[in-house]
């Protein structure tokens, strides 16, 4: 019988799961909401695999991510970066700089023959993040997909605060001025690529690659591009580089 090894990805918006066999090729993909309880969470990942025929009681199992602690089932918890670092080299076949834009927090991980040498990430300030984009997008009544189509359609407008709820008082203030949706819009995404390319610069090199939630994003694809003065490489996949990490260090340990 084929062994398989998982890695779970319980992030503070969504939870990724990632199963991979022997030969690291990827067997099946999960991705859920968290919710309130990363408890919760990782069950239904391990109930959805469950009606796949794969039952996470068998195969070596590897947490990450902001719950990682809270899943029963894992026999290995693993450190963010380590993960990130290791599942970004996977999927795009190369050393270079990752840059995952979490829910609550910003990563840059700076990969070399394939395991991390060098990371930062961001203060505690939601600033800059996948969290603030959603705070945003609530407060001016779109989905985050939305807000970036009506970023692309804006005039460049500075939001000047660093403090999400700071930011969202300037952000109302200019709803209240009558300022067109698209420019409000267009200062949200700016201010978060900002602070994303000012956080990288601590982390120079290249290549660059973007995984996390924002992956598929096109609009910060191409602002974080033009910040950087070099193209940024994404996959839909990405979003499951943290998983696919904890499933690779999971078949790493399973074989010592």
């Amino acid at each position: 019988m084929e062994q398989h090894y998982m890695g779970i990805d319980v992030g503070s918006t969504a939870t990724k799961a990632v199963v991979i066999d022997d030969a690291k090729n990827i067997v099946a993909t999960k991705l859920c909401p968290t919710g309130f309880s990363g408890i919760d969470a990782a069950q239904r990942v391990a109930d959805s695999y469950a009606q796949d025929g794969i039952n996470v009681a068998d195969i070596p199992v590897a947490a990450t991510g902001y719950g990682r602690v809270s899943v029963p089932f894992a026999d290995h918890v693993i450190t963010e970066i380590t993960c990130h670092g290791r599942g970004a080299a996977a999927l795009f076949g190369a050393d270079g700089i990752v840059i995952d834009v979490g829910g609550q927090d910003t990563k840059i991980i700076q990969v070399c023959n394939g395991s991390v040498k060098k990371f930062a990430m961001n203060d505690k300030c939601a600033a800059g993040t996948g969290k603030f984009l959603e705070v945003m997008a609530n407060r001016m009544g779109v989905s985050q997909q939305n807000l970036s189509e009506l970023a692309r359609q804006g005039a460049p407008t500075t939001i000047s605060c660093t403090c999400t709820v700071f930011a969202e008082s300037e952000v109302i203030s200019l709803i209240g001025q009558g300022r067109n949706r698209a420019d409000i819009a267009q200062g949200v995404i700016e201010s978060v690529v900002v602070r994303v390319v000012s956080l990288a610069a601590q982390v120079p090199g290249s290549p660059y690659f973007l995984t996390g939630g924002l992956c598929e994003n096109e609009y910060i694809v191409e602002r974080l591009s033009a910040h950087l003065h070099q193209p940024v490489t994404t996959l839909p996949q990405a979003r499951y580089a943290g998983a696919l990490g904890a499933a690779l260090c999971a078949r790493d340990r399973s074989k010592r």
